[in-house]
């Protein structure tokens, strides 16, 4: 275990992560140009970092950050986690390009330093609880160093192989659930629409076909129509972008993932970047289609 962690991204994800490190005994030196998300990682038991250059001082940082021009100036900016002399060791467990990933990779080799990607699926509630599932990228090295801190934040750690395969593996994860993500929330329209109780047709659905983590996680998010943020519509449109350009680069068909990001991107020009993706339903039902109800 380093002695001390650095964190350069304080999110609702870098948030989860930050606490999770926390709980499991680590200490975390906390960087985020927003200075009240700094605050309260402090008041949380994190210590403050000026700089990400300060927060990757011992040896180890870890960045959750939302594209990948952000990611490199985290990185390679003016005072960045990988500028100093000391060979660092970052895990970008944001969600990036993984041609871009490669590229930051070969950037931090050339300079003395380890990248390993480390995209995740299970979001903040499986961060809070040690259970993310983790799919990485970078030499075996790297990745057995990187293996000893995400030990505390997850319950499945894949060695996906090199630099950006692991940020590949959640390009694929992403088509899954943004797709399904879309399936629920045509299947909670109906629901709505017809009188049903969403316990009840989820209680009938499990253990058919139809069930997964996901139906048993969100589908009664979505027919109640819950704000409550656990993953963002922007964030998903990211994804989904990344995977389409992905496929096209691979002269793979990708129509369902296509028909998703569009249904996403309708919510984006309604201003719904920020809503959590059970604001889907509002494509379906115009009974929660205001902007406002997800945003208060």
């Amino acid at each position: 275990m380093a002695s001390t962690i650095g964190l350069v991204g304080l999110g609702v994800m870098g948030t989860a992560i930050l606490t999770r490190l926390l709980e499991t005994g680590h200490e975390v030196a906390a960087f985020d140009v927003n200075s009240g998300a700094v605050a309260r990682a402090v008041e949380a038991g994190a210590r403050a970092a000026a700089t990400p250059a300060e927060a990757a001082a011992g040896g180890v940082v870890i960045l959750s950050l939302p594209n990948a021009a952000i990611v490199e100036l985290a990185a390679f900016g003016a005072e960045g986690a990988a500028t100093g002399d000391a060979p660092i060791l970052v895990i970008d467990m944001s969600s990036i390009d993984p041609g871009a990933t490669r590229r930051l990779a070969r950037r931090a080799a050339d300079a003395g330093h380890a990248w390993v990607d480390s995209p995740l699926s299970g979001g903040a509630p499986a961060a809070l609880a040690g259970t993310l599932t983790l799919m990485l990228g970078g030499t075996e090295q790297d990745v057995a160093r990187a293996t000893t801190v995400l030990s505390a934040l997850a319950a499945r750690l894949t060695h996906c192989g090199p630099s950006g395969a692991g940020q590949t593996v959640k390009l694929l994860n992403q088509i899954i659930v943004g797709t399904a993500m879309n399936a629920l929330a045509e299947v909670s329209g109906l629901v709505r629409a017809s009188g049903l109780d969403a316990e009840v047709v989820r209680g009938a659905l499990s253990g058919g076909r139809g069930d997964s983590p996901l139906l048993q996680e969100f589908f009664v998010k979505f027919a109640t129509a819950d704000p409550t943020v656990t993953g963002r519509i922007g964030n998903m449109i990211k994804d989904l972008d990344g995977a389409t350009e992905a496929a096209r680069g691979a002269g793979v068909p990708v129509p369902l993932t296509a028909a998703s990001a569009e249904v996403h991107r309708w919510l984006r020009s309604r201003g719904l970047d920020a809503a959590d993706s059970a604001a889907l339903l509002a494509y379906y039902d115009a009974s929660v289609a205001d902007p406002d109800y997800w945003l208060a």
